[in-house]
C-alpha cells in the first residue's frame, strides 16, 4: 500500500519562505510524476505544481517565479520550495501521484500566511 506523507506546513509572515516535503512509502515507482495541489476554505482544489518523471516542472501562473518543485535523488520524495509567500497562498497543500492507475493523495499540510 503506497502512502504519501506531507510535512513542512506552518504559519509564516508574508514575504517569508517554507519548504514542503512529500515522501512516498510502500511500493512506489521511483521518479513517478508527482504534483502539489492546494485548497483554501470555500475554494476548489487547484494544481500548484507538477514534476514529471523526466524532470519537467510546471506551475500555476500565480506561483511562477516564487515556488519551485524538486525531487530527491532517490526519486521517492519531492519538495515544494515556496518563497515570497503571500496571504493568498494560505491553504492546505496536498501531495498527489497517480500510482499504477490509482489516484493517491496525502493527508495535507496547512500553510498559513499572515499579512
Amino acid at each position: 500500500q503506497v502512502q504519501l506523507v506531507e510535512s513542512g506546513g506552518d504559519l509564516v509572515q508574508a514575504g517569508g519562505s517554507l519548504r514542503l516535503s512529500c515522501e512516498a512509502s510502500g511500493r512506489f515507482p521511483s521518479f513517478n510524476t508527482m504534483a502539489w495541489y492546494r485548497q483554501a476554505p470555500g475554494k476548489q482544489r487547484e494544481l500548484v505544481a507538477s514534476l514529471t518523471s523526466g524532470g519537467s516542472a510546471d506551475y500555476l501562473d500565480s506561483v511562477k517565479g516564487r515556488f519551485a518543485m524538486s525531487r530527491h535523488r532517490l526519486g521517492n520524495k519531492v519538495y515544494l520550495q515556496m518563497d515570497n509567500l503571500k496571504p493568498e497562498d494560505t491553504a492546505t497543500y496536498y501531495c498527489y501521484s497517480r500510482i499504477y492507475g490509482v489516484d493517491k493523495w496525502g493527508q495535507g499540510t496547512q500553510v498559513t500566511v499572515s499579512a
